[in-house]
Formats: structure tokens, C-alpha cells, sequence
């Protein structure tokens, strides 16, 4: 039996799911071809997608300052946060 690749763990899976729904939200919108019903609903969708993703985000930037020194999590530097 041939061995395959493990699965993505789900909360990267999810991520990636989130973040391209959000692209693709993104680019709906900005065609301009939606009715004011529906750029309300895809823009309140985008800001549930974005808080799933910067909440995903988080957490493993957590898991990254955990995992550098398991004795003084504290002594981790913190990520640059983008102003994008």
C-alpha cells in the first residue's frame, strides 16, 4: 500500500479555506456588481473571514513563541506587526 501524504491540519486548512473565500469576496466587490443587499452581506462575511483568519494567525504566532524556548515563552521577540 502506497503511503500518501498526511492531511493538513485543520486549522490550516481552515485558514487557507477563509483566506481565499475572503479573495474572492474581495474581488466580487470590487467589480462593483452587486446590489447594495449584497455588498452589506459579502462585506459583513469579509469581516467574519478576516477576524477567523487574524484569530488563526495568532495562534500560531503563539505557537511559534512557545515552541523558541519552552522554559521562557517570555523571552520570545514578538512578530513585526504589518501596517497593511
Amino acid at each position: 500500500m502506497a503511503e500518501t501524504s498526511p492531511a493538513p491540519t485543520a486549522p490550516v486548512a481552515e485558514f487557507e479555506k477563509s483566506l481565499d473565500e475572503l479573495e474572492q469576496l474581495v474581488q466580487k466587490m470590487e467589480k462593483g456588481d452587486l446590489s447594495l443587499d449584497e455588498s452589506l452581506a459579502a462585506y459583513e462575511r469579509g469581516v467574519t473571514l478576516y477576524r477567523q483568519c487574524r484569530g488563526t494567525l495568532e495562534q500560531a504566532e503563539l505557537r511559534v513563541k512557545l515552541l523558541s524556548d519552552l522554559d521562557d515563552p517570555e523571552s520570545a521577540i514578538d512578530f513585526p506587526l504589518d501596517a497593511d
